[in-house]
């Protein structure tokens, strides 16, 4: 498939910059009135499509099944549509804050630093991307709080934005990554940074850019459609009897970089490291030979899920990396449902969907999501698609 198939009209209002929240209003002994804002994991928008009957379901059903324009489905509503036996498979990374901020030596010019992966940890050696990149050289010292105990020297270009740093701080490596996770912030997007007023993080995202079964640290962001389950949800479904398996992938940014090809078949991924357990292969392959639906959570458990399945359509364990792309057409080869996110137009993230969900259905959903203003991105709602 070409690249210009996969581009739509998002409005820029419907790119989500915060998770799901609503409001609270109370009032105090003394009578004046306040406001403060909740946010809800699992209250966020669900739309649901059938693959087999092209059936799409926006809306809540009321006693005679038919739909109520305007309730609209919800992510709770999730358990519906599943029973006794299912099993969800999870990523379970772990997201780091990733972005510091600083300056430089003798010009005190402001820098971004965002932290990629630790290549070294004895020489305390990490691979980075700067900005401004055309301002950060090799023997350049960069200084990241006040008091100048968090310095790097840059000792490497790797790519024109990337660089190699050796953090100059003798510590036990626990205590230095403390005191360095310490300055930085949650990693969100660069469409989300950009766009919030402060252009910042605040606290409460190192929360809610995590999700809550997160275990295994390396993630540079976060595995979206899993921030959509909360304590209580899941709770809910290991009572309807669901399984759970967990896997891990250490979400990069190379979901986000720009495709500079029309040509589908010559964009090149970036590696991710991934972990699949014998644990989770038990869980899966039992569920598979007892007949039962298999969910796949969000775009990153399908990849790696896709790079380990043998041809016996089981799943495999697996340790190390995969640089997999797929999109349109493809032939799965083991979850038949899914779980996504609405992506970005021109996304990779949107292309695995497609691929999933079949191209036409899934871009009618696309049109009718953003007809009926459902929220984009990672803090945005949440598409299922069935097998059915």
């Amino acid at each position: 498939m070409k690249l210009s198939q996969f581009k739509f009209k998002l409005p820029e209002e419907q790119v989500a910059l915060y998770p799901h929240s609503f409001e609270r209003k109370f009032k105090n002994e003394d009578g004046t009135k306040e406001t403060f804002r909740v946010t809800r994991r699992d209250e966020s928008r669900l739309m649901v499509l059938h693959k087999k009957t092209q059936a799409i379901e926006m809306f809540k059903k009321d006693k005679k099944g038919k739909p109520i324009e305007g309730d609209y489905l919800d992510f709770r509503n999730i358990l519906d549509y599943f029973d006794e036996g299912d099993t969800f498979i999870f990523n379970d990374t772990k997201v780091f804050p990733a972005r510091l901020y600083g300056t430089k030596e003798k010009t005190d010019a402001k820098i971004e630093v965002f932290l990629l992966r630790e290549l070294n940890e004895e020489m305390r050696l990490w691979d980075v991307l700067v900005e401004p990149a055309r301002k950060i050289r090799i023997g350049n010292k960069l200084f990241f709080d006040d008091t100048s105990t968090m310095v790097a020297e840059v000792i490497d270009n790797t790519t024109s934005r990337g660089r190699t740093l050796r953090f100059l701080y003798d510590c036990p490596h626990e205590e230095f990554k403390r005191e360095l996770f310490a300055l930085g912030e949650a990693p969100l997007p660069r469409y989300i940074i950009d766009n919030r007023e402060n252009h910042h993080a605040v606290k409460e995202d190192l929360e809610n850019f995590q999700c809550i079964f997160a275990k295994h640290e390396g993630a540079v962001t976060a595995p979206a459609t899993g921030l959509h389950f909360s304590r209580e949800l899941m709770k809910r479904m290991e009572i309807r009897g669901i399984n759970f398996a967990f896997i891990t992938l250490h979400c990069g940014l190379g979901n986000f970089h720009e495709i500079e090809v029309e040509d589908l078949t010559k964009h090149k991924m970036d590696s991710e490291q991934m972990i699949i357990d014998a644990e989770a292969c038990e869980v899966v392959n039992a569920t598979k030979k007892g007949g039962h639906r298999i969910c796949a959570v969000g775009t990153s458990v399908v990849k790696a899920t896709e790079t380990a399945v043998g041809t016996d359509g089981m799943l495999k364990e697996f340790s190390g990396w995969t640089n997999k792309f797929i999109f349109p057409p493809y032939d799965f080869g083991l979850a038949n449902t899914m779980i996504a996110n609405f992506y970005h137009p021109l996304s990779t993230l949107l292309m695995q969907t497609a691929a999933f969900g079949g191209y036409d259905l899934v871009m009618q959903a696309y049109e009718m999501a953003v007809e009926n203003g459902y929220k984009f991105g990672c803090f945005g709602d949440s598409l299922l698609i069935l097998d059915d």
